[in-house]
């Protein structure tokens, strides 16, 4: 899990509103997605304030946000919450990933050069080996940003942007994905994906994606069943030590 180090003087800090706002804001995103923040929690924004060393109004401004972005939900009255997980939600955004990936291969294929092909691969080649003390944490990261490389060879930024947040709000399907010793699988599947671009065969490279994203699709409900017992039964065994 993430922890965040609170500034040694509140005081002294020299940010301007709009970048402390901003860091709140992937702090805070940051607990949301590690699952320091729990699915259903309820935000104690005081407590947060002081662990972040930030005043209530920043705060408050990235959690706003965050709510937007879909990571937390507000309640009148009652304050913020860790958005539960939700089997039609995720759902919804894989098959909405689903459709900008695969609808951004064509772009890709397209608006690539060879250079930027040949350093995504150097990336998979380096991803790929076997380093046995590589976390879980790492393996997710390594497998978002293949998809997010892949995504800005169109040079669409307004893509990248819309998956890297998919991306963080659907992190606790591959964390368990890794979990369950399915990064070999992955990186083959990623390797082929590259192949069909490089190839220039949009049909194929289409194909592989929807494919690769559809194995997750079938195993959602699973997942979050499974994701939700490891993350209580993570707390509990904190709880105990």
């Amino acid at each position: 899990m993430s922890t965040v180090k609170k500034p040694a003087d509140r005081t002294a800090t020299k940010d301007a509103p709009e970048s402390i706002v901003e860091r709140v804001y992937e702090q805070v995103k940051a607990l949301s997605i590690s699952f320091d923040l729990l699915p259903g929690d309820r935000v104690n924004e005081i407590e947060l304030a002081e662990r972040l060393g930030v005043s209530r109004t920043p705060l408050r401004e990235a959690l706003n946000r965050l709510t937007a972005d879909g990571f937390l939900t507000m309640r009148p009255g009652k304050g913020f919450f860790r958005r539960p997980l939700d089997a039609k939600e995720i759902f919804d955004l894989y098959e909405f990933r689903r459709c900008i990936e695969s609808a951004n291969a064509p772009l890709a294929i397209a608006r690539a050069t060879p250079e930027k092909i040949a350093a995504i691969r150097a990336f998979l080649d380096i991803s790929r080996a076997d380093v046995p003390e590589r976390t879980v944490t790492e393996l997710v990261e390594l497998d978002e940003q293949f998809h997010e490389k892949l995504m800005a060879l169109s040079g669409n930024a307004e893509m990248l942007r819309v998956l890297r947040n998919l991306n963080s709000r659907i992190r606790f399907v591959r964390w368990i994905d890794m979990e369950n010793l399915r990064r070999q699988s992955t990186q083959q599947e990623h390797l082929a994906i590259l192949d069909a671009v490089a190839a220039g065969d949009e049909k194929a490279s289409m194909a592989l994606l929807n494919e690769h994203i559809e194995r997750r699709l079938d195993q959602i409900v699973a997942v979050i069943r499974e994701g939700y017992a490891r993350i209580y039964m993570n707390r509990a065994s904190a709880a105990g030590d």
